[in-house]
């Protein structure tokens, strides 16, 4: 019988090391390998047989979501379920675009948790994902003020906060806090993330206008 090999891809290792217990009990999974990184994934991938990685969103340094374009980048054509704590909407839409197989929470039982890995495994989708009140509340003010696209765009261009004061006529302090802000209705945590949100608002704009 094919047995489903998996990866988990988690910055937590008791997560990871109690899903394999909970995989080791299931007669139709083998866990192929674990790793809290991504480079390290992309290494396991090269060299292991891979039908479905088990996905964190929110790694130490990074989010999953560059993780998944890196391993589609280097070949991988498995399914990928992302397993989260929480994620927002747009993190939501973003990860899906880019080509995951489904989503499940973290909170979930161990039986739903497995039937999500054997949905996405037999190329079917998944979704179980219910917003907490602080992911709605993100979601909710998702949509950027006049000056935060501007920084924004500032950003993308590679723009320092001094640069950014100067070329949208604003004080250095009202910079940092439409940084903040941008931070906060993104839900990134560094200035890299920042600029794939801004490539990725920027490629859905382009998108619109074309089809226009």
């Amino acid at each position: 019988m094919h047995r489903i090999r998996l990866l988990l891809l988690d910055d937590h290792v008791l997560f990871r090391e109690g899903v394999s217990r909970l995989l080791a009990f299931e007669h139709d999974f083998e866990v192929a390998a674990q790793c809290g990184a991504a480079e390290e994934a992309l290494e396991i991938l090269a060299r292991e047989r891979v039908d479905v990685i088990l996905l964190d969103y929110d790694l130490e340094s990074e989010t999953g979501t560059r993780f998944i374009s890196a391993a589609h980048a280097a070949g991988f054509r498995g399914r990928i379920l992302m397993v989260t704590a929480g994620m927002n909407e747009l993190q939501c839409s973003l990860a899906w675009r880019l080509g995951i197989a489904g989503i499940a929470l973290k909170h979930s039982s161990p039986a739903r948790l497995l039937e999500a890995i054997r949905t996405v495994a037999s190329g079917a989708e998944w979704s179980d994902y219910q917003p907490s009140p602080k992911a709605e509340s993100a979601a909710k003010q998702r949509d950027l003020t006049a000056r935060e696209r501007q920084v924004l765009r500032c950003v993308l261009e590679g723009q320092t906060n001094k640069e950014i004061a100067h070329n949208v006529g604003a004080s250095l302090s009202s910079v940092k806090a439409s940084l903040q802000q941008l931070f906060d209705k993104t839900g990134v945590r560094t200035r890299g993330q920042l600029v794939r949100v801004a490539v990725e608002r920027s490629l859905e704009t382009t998108t619109t206008e074309t089809r226009r």
